[in-house]
């Protein structure tokens, strides 16, 4: 992929869009720019910068008769940042922004461009049906409680939230890659959703496909979901969770807490198949103040060690933030986060030395939303 990729892309789509009278496309993305200081026991501590899941993309629609519409989507994940190099990412848990994980594989790509979700599908008013790659019901939910979603500080990074939140892949991962996915209409608040993976190695002689589901309840002031998913390897292959938020005038409330029956394990270990241990389980309770256009914003969560200590060894996670928006569109943040580990044999706490101890990150950032 050369660098001139995304202006070519940009260019055609949008004059695409506007010789089409019955298409609509719209260019949406974020800018989010951050100055992170971090401090690990037994590690190093340094100061960086980092472009936490900036993005550019195209979606749109086109209306085909009989209340039927064709629908797409397409998702392109930049680094303002590091300029055009390559950078390593990964599935598995982080201590800093979803392109900066611990456990690494190396992306290389010239222009540092990564897809994001990239589907097709059919809507109406039965829903609607999407194929392609997109986010699973268990992260799309998860992100529905994080106040600060898709910044350095946000929940999936920082131990709050499971590797299943993570990631792109085909058994489990948070983006789901070869993926069917259908939305329910809202039936009154309540609605349903469910995805079904293709393995794609034709050779490996596997009838592996990840499927998962969850449903969930908005009205109002409150939010409730469970999802399910399952890599279907065989054996303790999948996990589940229930969560939820309810508003209080100022005040909002929330906690999700997810049972692991092997996939946590697996995709927090970096295991190529689950099976390696279970009771990873992942729990988080938080609230948020808002006052005018400043919200402030408290999270503690807690990960069980499982039944393999060299897979997941436990750890305990808190997080202060505060969030100012100067228009609809711009935010300023800072916050602190903790990460303390209650021994070294974890991915999740391999950064602060042999005798386990603390990952202390301190964050200031701006983010613009298009």
């Amino acid at each position: 992929m050369k660098t001139r990729l995304l202006p070519t892309v940009i260019s055609t789509i949008l004059a695409g869009g506007m010789s089409a009278a019955a298409a609509d496309v719209t260019l949406f993305g974020q800018i989010d720019t951050s100055i992170d200081s971090n401090d690990q026991d037994g590690g190093g501590d340094d100061i960086t910068m980092h472009c936490t899941t900036c993005s550019v993309g195209f979606k749109g629609e086109e209306e085909l008769g009989n209340g039927l519409k064709a629908i797409f989507k397409l998702d392109f994940q930049y680094d303002t940042t590091e300029r055009n190099n390559g950078k390593a990412t990964t599935s598995g848990f982080t201590t800093g922004p979803s392109n900066t994980n611990i456990v690494t594989s190396v992306n290389n790509t010239d222009s540092g461009l990564t897809d994001r979700d990239q589907w097709l599908g059919l809507a109406g008013t039965f829903g609607q049906v999407i194929f392609g790659t997109m986010s699973t019901t268990y992260k799309s939910h998860g992100a529905m409680i994080d106040p600060i979603y898709r910044t350095y500080l946000q929940a999936r990074d920082h131990g709050l939230q499971s590797s299943l939140h993570s990631g792109a892949g085909e058994e489990g991962q948070g983006r789901a890659t070869n993926t069917v996915r259908y939305d329910s209409p809202s039936w009154n608040g309540l609605g349903v959703a469910a995805t079904y993976t293709l393995d794609s190695d034709e050779n490996d002689g596997d009838n592996d496909d990840a499927y998962g589901g969850g449903v969930s309840y908005e009205n109002g002031p409150i939010l409730a979901y469970a999802d399910y998913i399952t890599s279907d390897t065989g054996g303790d292959d999948s996990a589940w969770k229930v969560g939820g938020k309810y508003g209080l005038g100022m005040f909002s409330f929330f906690a999700q807490y997810e049972v692991d029956d092997g996939l946590i394990s697996a995709v927090s270990g970096n295991q190529p198949v689950a099976g390696s241990g279970d009771a990873a389980d992942v729990w988080t309770v938080g609230t948020t103040a808002t006052l005018g256009n400043a919200m402030a914003y408290f999270s503690y969560g807690h990960a069980d060690g499982g039944d393999n200590g060299s897979v997941a060894s436990g750890y305990d996670a808190w997080e202060l933030a505060a969030t100012y928006h100067m228009s609809k569109r711009t935010m300023v943040y800072t916050g602190f986060s903790q990460v303390d580990c209650d021994n070294h044999d974890n991915d999740v706490c391999s950064l602060v030395g042999t005798s386990g101890g603390e990952d202390d990150q301190f964050s200031i950032g701006m983010q613009h939303k298009f």
